[in-house]
């Protein structure tokens, strides 16, 4: 006879690990490698271009410039949590960026009324993301790989084809342009909705739950875990991210690219992956994607810097990601996704 231990089962009888213990372990070089690796890349970067890497515009420029990347890498968490991809993500970000600014430029609502019916599209593109792979019992790469094409096509149709340049309001754009702090807007909404995602992942039951699924999906389901519902929650979450990734998008850039959310699909991908190899071994987490996100960006900032040519971004996180999925297989706790 199979015996399957529940979560409360197993955190009954597990024994707590004393607090030295636990602080050594987190701080071991396998489990903060990304923290060393980043301090080499800056160290090395400023030797090599001490007068343009090492200076604070440097310093805004990345941090900055890498709040939409770490707001789309966080939509994944969720669905990798599960052992679901959603590919979607550029298609959410870019069907975001377009209905955010149609309905200001073209239909004239008001800035607030804009942000909510494009936050109410998102919430439709999770829901049909989770009836495709809950209901239909679609692959999740095979389901969002198809919606995040249709996105695309919505795109166009939404649009006609035509790049938004104009009648985006300054009341709308300052909210992604002005400072507190002298730290950006755009950053704050990082870490808000970092702040949120850890919150749940980290102390909530949903959070362990979702883990659970990730783990073993079956033995969730046997151990009373309602892996449909939250899978379905899963995907509407990485949605919703995805297309606050596009409203942040329209704030700081104040235009409507067609194709803007596509370039943020590998980054971010790599990023989670690659954070899964820190803190939580195996596990995506929101410490280590923000980390990730800040060590890659660190990473080509400083190879542009000493005349790299223009393709080393793509490299770089091609690269990176190959390695990140590399290492999630060693730590042999996502199996089921990669």
């Amino acid at each position: 006879m199979t015996v399957v231990a529940t979560p409360a089962a197993a955190s009954r009888t597990a024994e707590p690990e004393p607090p030295r213990r636990r602080t050594v372990r987190f701080l071991s070089l396998s489990n903060v490698s990304l923290l060393f690796i980043w301090a080499i890349l800056i160290v090395t970067f400023g030797l090599l271009a001490p007068d343009t890497f090492l200076t604070v515009d440097t310093f805004r420029t990345v941090l900055a410039g890498q709040a939409i990347t770490a707001i789309m890498a966080l939509a994944l968490l969720m669905p990798i949590a599960a052992a679901q991809f959603d590919l979607s993500i550029a298609g959410s970000m870019g069907m975001g960026i377009v209905l955010v600014a149609t309905f200001m430029s073209k239909l004239e609502t008001g800035v607030a009324t804009a942000m909510g019916l494009t936050l109410i599209v998102g919430v439709a593109i999770g829901l049909i993301n989770a009836f495709i792979v809950v209901r239909l019992k679609v692959n999740s790469f095979i389901a969002t790989l198809g919606t995040g094409s249709v996105l695309v096509a919505g795109i166009q149709w939404v649009t006609g084809g035509q790049q938004i340049v104009a009648g985006i309001p300054t009341t709308f754009t300052d909210l992604g342009r002005h400072e507190v702090f002298t730290i950006p807007l755009s950053v704050v909404y990082m870490f808000l909705i970092a702040g949120v995602m850890w919150y749940v992942l980290e102390l909530r039951q949903t959070g362990r739950y979702l883990y659970a699924i990730g783990s073993n999906k079956e033995a969730a389901r046997l151990a009373g875990v309602r892996v449909d519902r939250l899978t379905t929650i899963a995907l509407v979450v990485s949605a919703v991210i995805a297309t606050i990734a596009g409203i942040v998008f329209v704030m700081r850039i104040g235009s409507a690219s067609l194709d803007a959310g596509t370039p943020y699909l590998l980054p971010a991908f790599a990023a989670a992956f690659l954070g899964a190899t820190q803190f939580r071994q195996g596990n995506v987490n929101v410490l280590g994607t923000l980390v990730a996100v800040y060590v890659l960006a660190t990473g080509v900032k400083g190879v542009q810097l000493i005349g790299a040519p223009f393709w080393v971004d793509d490299l770089f996180n091609g690269v990176a990601l190959i390695i990140a999925v590399a290492l999630a297989v060693r730590s042999g706790q996502q199996k089921a996704l990669v």
